[in-house]
Parts: structure tokens; C-alpha cells; sequence
């Protein structure tokens, strides 16, 4: 019994291994098929990713060979190029040299003609000379029998010859001045407007506007009662010393200083600063100090004067017009500083007697000086123009300089060419824009006047007055203004501005003229 056991356990254990046996050789063949099936994927695919690269490399080879042969054919195509430029060349220079044989051939021809001509012609001058003394000997012969006949010697034959030359050159002279002026007058204008452009573009100065107030600051109002003084003593000395009303008002802060004359309310600033900053305010120390304010004002004007002068290159002005010249820094006309308004006309002056060939340094004097009855002392009825000549006169300036000042305003007549480039450039300085205040209203009113003289004409659709009324742009009707009509139309605007407006400078009337066609995309 026992060993039926354990025979049939070996059985069974020896059944089993059989069995896994079997089966791992099962799985071995299953495996070694997947194997061979994969084996084969691989290969069909090796075929085809082989296939593949054999057909992109053809590709590849097939694209740089023609690339090579597009890069050969275009070397042979510069070759050849080249190669055709250099027959051109050497064909060319053939030609060249056969023209050169050519031309080297007829040299030397005409070089013997040009000998045997020679040969013939010193023979002819011989036979000349010998025919020269002849005809010396016969034409005084004729000469003589000519006096006898005409019963003139030949020293009145040639004057009554030259006088009546002389007349026919002057009527000659006459009609070529007279197409010479003609040609002056159609170029003028264009000429002048490029000296005076020229001129303003060449030259800008700040404008500065003064007032008749000048606004005194101080650190406190308890100042105030100081400055007025017990029973108002001290305003009343300070405004008896300096000419100059003194208004303390509730405004905090600040004192007034009211005055039309701008160097005593300088000299009024002044004196209220240091007794201020001293403390010492009474009648006498007001007298003190303004009197040497005043002292101090008047060096101020004398330096200012001479640093001008120096600054604008002019020499030997007497000392009295060299201070009132500095003096121009305490005036104003019509709100710009009449000082910086005297030295741009000054230098436009230079610029402009420079361009037209005339003395820079005595047109630059005249311009300087052209305001100088503005700061007069006295201060008389004559007009400034006038007085200012009647000074310039007293300090021996030349008479150009003198007849510039005096007629620059049409007071006098004109005797000199400085004197009408004074007045155009003494207009220059004071119509550019910013120069002088003009009330708003007016201004605002000028603009719309323009824009609607220029409305009022057919054919107009709109207008703008731009740079500050110097210019004014008019857009017409394509349809309704031809290319003649806008020429015409600006004309017909600018001679109506100048006969019916008042205005600064000049205008410049630009006519737009313009077709559009428009279409949309959708």
C-alpha cells in the first residue's frame, strides 16, 4: 500500500512536470511564431522605411541637381555675358582704333595742305606789302583830293562822325534802359519778398509785455501801517519823491505801485525793497533812499545803454544817446519792450542793407536809434519820428541816420535808401505775432472778418484765417472754380483786404483747389 503511494505521487509529480513541459514548449513555439511574425513586421517595415530613404535621397539628389545645374546655368549665362561685354569691348575698341588711323591719316594730309597753303600765303603777303605801299601813297593822294572836294579836314570828318554815333547810342542806350526797368519791375516784388523772408527768418527776439502797475510784495500787513507812517507821512513822502502812486488795500500781501513812466516805479520798487529790508522808515530816510535809488537807476540805464551798443557792434554814439538809449528798457509801445523792439530792428536793418549790397553798420545805427523821441526828456507835442530826428541831429549823427529816424513814419520825406528799410523793418519787428497785445475782441473780430470777405465770393466753401490773420486759407469748389478762377479768386481777395481792412504785416491768401473721388469697400 505504501509503495502504491509513492509510485502514484511520483506519477503525479512526474505527470506534472510533463505537463509544465509541455506547456513552456507550447508557449515556446507560440513565442518563437510571435517572434517570426514580429520578425517579419520589422522586416516590411525595414522595406519600406529603406524604400523610403532610397526615394528621398533620389529626391534630394534630384533637388540639388538641379539646383547645380540652375547654379552652372546661371555662371555660363554670366560667362557668357561677360563674354559677349568683352567682344563689345574689343569691337568698340577696333573701331576706335581704326577712327584714330583714320583721323591720324587726314592729319597728316591736311598738315601738307596746311604747308603748301602756308608757301601760297607768304607769297600773297609779299605781293601785299609790296601793294600796301602803293595804296599808302594813292589813299593820301585821295585823302588830299577828298579835303579839297569836301572842304573838311579829316579831324572834323571823324568828330562829326562820333556825334552822330553818339546819338544813335544814346536812343539805343535808351530803349535797352527801358526793357531793363521793365524786367526790374516784374522782378522787384519777388525779389523784396525774399530779402524781407530772409531777413525774418534770419532774426526772432522774446517779446516782453510791460503795464502801467507794478505789484509790490511783502512778507506781512503789519509792513503796511509801517510804510503808510502815523497820519499817512510816510506814503505821502514816498509818493512826493518818487512821482509814483502808492496803493495800500486789503489785497493780502502785496502793495501797488501805479505810474505810467515805468523808470519811477522801478525807482519806487526799489526804495520800498530797502527801506523794507532797513526797517528805518521815516520822511527823511524815504528822501535819502530814493534819491539814491535814482543814482543807482541812472548807472543801471548808462550800463545798459553801453552793453547795447557793444552787444550790436556800434561805436562812437554820444554818451546823452547811448542813456537814452538804455532808458528804452523802462518804455513800451503798445505792450513790446521798446528796447528789445529797437535792437530786432536794429539787426533786421543790418540783414536787410546787406542783401542789398548797402552799409550794414550805418543801417543797423539808424535802426537802433529810429525810436529814440520815445525817451525824450522833455517830452514835447512833435511826434516821436521827429523829435527823435531833431536829437539825433543835436548829437551830430549823419544825415542818413537822421532822415531814417524822421520819415521811418512818412513825417518827412525820404532821402536815402536806409530810410525806407528803417520803416519796413521797424513794421517787421512790430507785426510779427506775440510782439504787441491787441485786445482779444478785436483780434477775434479781424479773424472773422477775413473768413467772411472771403466767403462772400461764389464758389467758396469754407475759410480759415490761421497764423494769427497771416494767412488765409480758402477752399473752393472743384466743380464750380476752375484753375484760372482760383488764380483770379486770390487776387480778387487779397486787393480787397488791402482796400477795405485794417491789419498788421501782411496776408497771404492761399485758394485750395481740389477733386476727390471716394468708393467703399463692403
Amino acid at each position: 500500500m505504501g509503495i502504491g503511494i509513492i509510485i502514484n505521487i511520483i506519477i503525479g509529480i512526474v505527470s506534472l512536470i510533463v505537463g509544465t513541459i509541455i506547456g513552456y514548449l507550447v508557449k515556446i513555439k507560440i513565442l518563437k511564431k510571435q517572434a517570426d511574425l514580429i520578425i517579419k513586421d520589422a522586416e516590411t517595415d525595414a522595406e519600406i522605411i529603406k524604400k523610403n530613404k532610397v526615394l528621398q535621397a533620389k529626391e534630394k539628389f534630384i533637388h540639388l541637381k538641379s539646383k547645380h545645374e540652375k547654379y552652372v546655368s546661371e555662371k555660363n549665362i554670366k560667362i557668357s555675358n561677360i563674354e559677349n561685354k568683352l567682344k563689345q569691348r574689343e569691337h568698340s575698341i577696333n573701331q576706335r582704333k581704326d577712327d584714330i588711323q583714320k583721323k591720324f591719316k587726314d592729319y597728316e594730309h591736311k598738315k601738307k595742305e596746311i604747308e603748301a597753303i602756308r608757301k601760297n600765303l607768304n607769297v600773297q603777303i609779299d605781293l601785299i606789302e609790296k601793294k600796301s605801299i602803293d595804296l599808302e601813297k594813292l589813299l593820301k593822294k585821295q585823302v588830299e583830293q577828298l579835303e579839297i572836294i569836301a572842304g573838311l579836314t579829316v579831324d572834323e570828318a571823324k568828330s562829326n562822325l562820333t556825334q552822330s554815333l553818339k546819338e544813335e547810342a544814346k536812343t539805343e542806350a535808351m530803349s535797352f534802359i527801358n526793357e531793363i526797368m521793365d524786367e526790374a519791375k516784374m522782378t522787384a516784388s519777388k525779389e523784396a519778398k525774399r530779402i524781407v523772408i530772409q531777413s525774418i527768418q534770419r532774426l526772432g527776439t522774446e517779446s516782453a509785455i510791460e503795464n502801467s502797475v507794478t505789484v509790490f510784495h511783502i512778507d506781512s500787513d503789519e509792513i503796511k501801517g509801517r510804510i503808510i507812517g502815523r497820519e499817512g507821512r510816510n506814503i505821502r513822502a514816498l509818493e512826493a519823491a518818487t512821482g509814483i502812486e502808492i496803493v495800500v488795500d486789503d489785497t493780502p500781501e502785496a502793495i501797488v505801485l501805479s505810474g505810467f513812466d515805468p523808470v519811477r516805479r522801478e525807482i519806487a520798487r526799489l526804495s520800498l525793497h530797502q527801506l523794507v529790508t532797513d526797517g528805518r522808515i521815516h520822511p527823511a530816510r524815504i528822501e535819502e533812499v530814493v534819491n539814491k535809488t535814482k543814482k543807482q537807476i541812472e548807472e543801471e540805464i548808462v550800463e545798459v545803454g553801453k552793453r547795447t551798443t557793444i552787444d550790436l557792434g556800434i561805436h562812437g554814439l554820444h554818451p546823452e544817446l547811448v542813456r537814452m538809449v538804455g532808458k528804452m528798457k523802462y518804455r513800451s509801445s503798445y505792450g513790446q519792450n521798446l528796447l528789445q523792439h529797437s535792437r530786432e530792428t536794429a539787426k533786421l536793418c543790418a540783414i536787410m542793407a546787406s542783401e542789398l549790397g548797402l552799409n550794414p553798420k550805418l543801417a543797423k545805427r539808424a535802426g537802433l536809434l529810429h525810436d529814440i523821441g520815445k525817451v525824450a526828456d522833455d517830452e514835447p507835442e512833435l511826434p516821436h519820428a521827429i523829435m527823435g530826428m531833431k536829437i539825433a541831429e543835436k548829437y551830430k549823427e549823419k544825415r542818413d541816420v537822421c532822415n531814417a529816424i524822421g520819415s521811418h513814419h512818412d513825417e518827412i520825406e525820404m532821402t536815402s535808401l536806409i530810410s525806407p528799410i528803417i520803416q519796413v523793418c521797424d513794421a517787421i519787428s512790430g507785426a510779427r505775432p506775440g510782439a504787441r497785445r491787441e485786445i482779444a475782441e478785436s483780434y477775434m473780430k479781424r479773424l472773422k472778418n477775413l473768413e467772411e470777405l472771403a466767403l462772400s465770393y461764389p464758389g467758396v466753401l469754407k475759410t480759415y484765417a490761421i497764423q494769427a490773420g497771416r494767412e488765409l486759407r480758402v477752399i473752393v469748389g472743384s466743380e464750380k472754380v476752375s484753375d484760372k478762377d482760383a488764380d483770379s479768386l486770390s487776387y480778387n481777395i487779397a486787393k480787397k483786404i488791402q482796400d477795405e481792412m485794417t491789419y498788421p504785416g501782411q496776408v497771404k491768401i492761399t485758394v485750395i483747389r481740389e477733386t476727390r473721388a471716394i468708393n467703399y469697400a463692403r
